[in-house]
């Protein structure tokens, strides 16, 4: 007797967009559903395993929706069969490239024909120029304001790339990679959202592609490598930073570029308990950096500089107990920091703070927390709250002094509390 294997596509799917179980399946499809407005969907386990049975169902429409969105595959890809047939009516059947974000970019978007009329060789720089306009604004604007306006733009770079040729099929491929970058950036960073920036990385990546883009695709990766990073998974941050490394290979890239994939890859050891390996990389990178060499950096790499690498060194001295070292690297870092690299400053006052503590200096401390409380007015930004939030534990014996107080009075004042809660 043959044993019945199921909706083998459906999990063929799952397993490798990540998902391990048909729970793990469930969660993520109720939180894209939220993401993508329909807050009232819930998905359970029980409809999975239905999905992944011998004669799975045909999903719901809104289901239909958010299948194809996260997975990124036709439903007929995925194992379903339409209750009209093939050949019947298609009014609630819903191709990958409808679906609001786009995931559909993992089928071959050569092959897809649209009833539009073709796009001008104008789209490219248009649809561009925002593009570049929320690369800056990412520094000024809130998180939370900025991320469905970056969104949209990725679901109408979706829908124009099946409507241009070549170049402009390129150049819409490679903005669309940056937006989904900037996307999944602001989801990590900013909105402490691991799991949907992975997602959102995978569609950067997929963009990067469709330009044959090997630069911006060396890029994701290696923010692809935070996430496992972040939580000490060392051998999955290290499989993305050879990843990361074969594709900058691949092209041009800049002694800035190959230093900030050092930097990157030392924040992951860092992460992962070992600070004397991220040094060597750290300081492999000052090096790279000294040299050079004749090529320049890509325009939307504006998220590092020789003085984050500088925050980068003395976070990872603060963490190896090298107090006056980090103590240097830090001030170092703050006395080169240029305009626009105000989110990078308060995790600087943060890291200062953490070595004033640790060094006994409980006023020093708190002092370096107010000026981290003062940028954080301006510029919100998550991780430096992290790194406030940190320092704050770490004076908790030192909680009756006067200047803790005061801390304590500004930390969880209405504004800074309403403030972090609405972030």
């Amino acid at each position: 007797m043959t044993r019945s294997t199921g909706n083998v596509r459906l999990k063929a799917a799952r397993v490798a967009a990540g998902f391990n179980s048909q729970q793990d399946l469930a969660d993520a499809l109720t939180k894209h559903a939220g993401r993508m407005g329909m807050r009232g969907l819930s998905v359970g386990v029980r409809q999975v395993r239905r999905w992944e049975s011998d004669n799975p169902p045909w999903p719901q429409p809104d289901c239909q929706r958010v299948l194809v969105h996260l997975l990124g595959q036709s439903l007929e890809t995925l194992g379903f069969t339409p209750p009209w047939g093939t050949d019947g009516p298609k009014s609630d059947h819903v191709r990958p490239t409808q679906v609001a974000g786009g995931a559909g970019l993992s089928l071959s978007l050569a092959s897809v024909r649209s009833t539009s009329a073709p796009q001008p060789a104008t789209a490219g720089s248009d649809f561009y120029s925002v593009t570049k306009s929320h690369r800056r604004l990412y520094w000024s604007v809130t998180p939370t304001k900025l991320h469905p306006a970056v969104m949209a733009h990725a679901t109408l770079g979706c829908a124009l790339i099946p409507e241009t040729a070549e170049p402009t099929r390129s150049v819409i491929a490679a903005a669309l990679a940056e937006t989904y970058l900037l996307a999944g950036r602001i989801e990590f960073f900013d909105l402490r959202e691991p799991s949907l920036a992975h997602e959102t990385f995978l569609l950067a990546l997929q963009a990067a592609g469709e330009a044959d883009d090997s630069l911006l695709g060396s890029a994701i990766i290696a923010h692809m490598a935070f996430i496992p990073g972040w939580t000490g998974d060392r051998d999955a941050a290290r499989e993305r930073m050879i990843a990361a490394r074969t594709y900058a290979r691949r092209t041009s890239a800049s002694a800035e570029f190959l230093a900030w994939l050092d930097a990157v890859e030392a924040e992951c050891e860092t992460r992962c308990g070992d600070t004397r390996t991220a040094l060597n990389l750290i300081g492999h990178a000052e090096d790279v950096l000294r040299q050079g060499n004749e090529h320049a950096s890509p325009e939307w790499m504006d998220w590092f500089s020789p003085a984050r690498l500088a925050a980068f060194k003395g976070n990872t001295q603060l963490l190896a107990g090298h107090l006056p070292q980090a103590r240097e690297s830090l001030l170092d870092a703050l006395e080169t920091m240029a305009p626009g690299e105000e989110k990078q400053r308060t995790v600087v006052y943060g890291d200062l703070a953490a070595v004033e503590a640790s060094s006994g200096h409980t006023e020093e401390a708190c002092s370096y927390v107010g000026e981290a409380l003062d940028q954080l007015a301006l510029t919100w930004y998550a991780t430096g709250m992290d790194r406030v939030r940190d320092v704050r534990r770490t004076l908790t014996p030192h909680q009756h002094e006067r200047c803790v107080r005061d801390l304590d009075d500004r930390l969880y004042d209405w504004s800074t509390t309403v403030s972090a809660l609405s972030r």
